[in-house]
């Protein structure tokens, strides 16, 4: 039997398997963990550092995938749950506004490409338009922000 995926799910498996996702993952830049409709976790490396993990996971919830941003949550990808709001990553300013586990009860990060976080923040589309959610280039928009984040002085 052939069963026809939602489109939202098909344009998620479609990127999952493009250049610039498998690029990252041969590159060390993150990795694709598991896909569990309408979620898909990634781990994204992160320099090493004294205790701190050498990788953060992330659970994105993609309902409406991709005209609708998704949402990413810090994820403990071994135990499969939320990743508790004391091992959140830490930093600079940047970071810590970034990574705020009081910020919507821990569900999302505070970022600009993030659906949960750009409701009720209009200024955010005149203020940080390289940083907003691009429908045309998916998650990878996200993951290339994550990591980003952590390689750079702040982290």
């Amino acid at each position: 039997m052939n069963m026809v995926l939602p489109p939202d799910r098909a344009l998620l498996e479609e990127d999952l398997a493009a250049p610039a996702i498998r690029c990252g993952e041969i590159e060390g830049r993150w990795r694709h963990v598991a896909m569990r409709w309408p979620h898909v976790i990634f781990g994204v490396a992160a320099p090493p550092r004294p205790n701190a993990p050498l990788e953060y996971g992330f659970r994105f919830e993609c309902s409406g995938y991709r005209q609708t941003p998704a949402t990413a949550q810090p994820w403990k990808i071994d135990t499969d749950q939320p990743l508790p709001g004391g091992l959140w990553p830490r930093g600079g300013p940047i970071v810590s506004s970034v990574f705020r586990p009081e910020w919507r009860q821990g569900q999302c990060l505070y970022l600009p490409c993030d659906r949960m976080s750009i409701e009720g923040h209009p200024a955010w589309r005149n203020e940080h338009p390289s940083r907003l959610w691009q429908p045309k280039r998916g998650i990878i928009c996200y993951l290339e922000q994550l990591y980003d984040l952590f390689n750079q002085s702040d982290y």
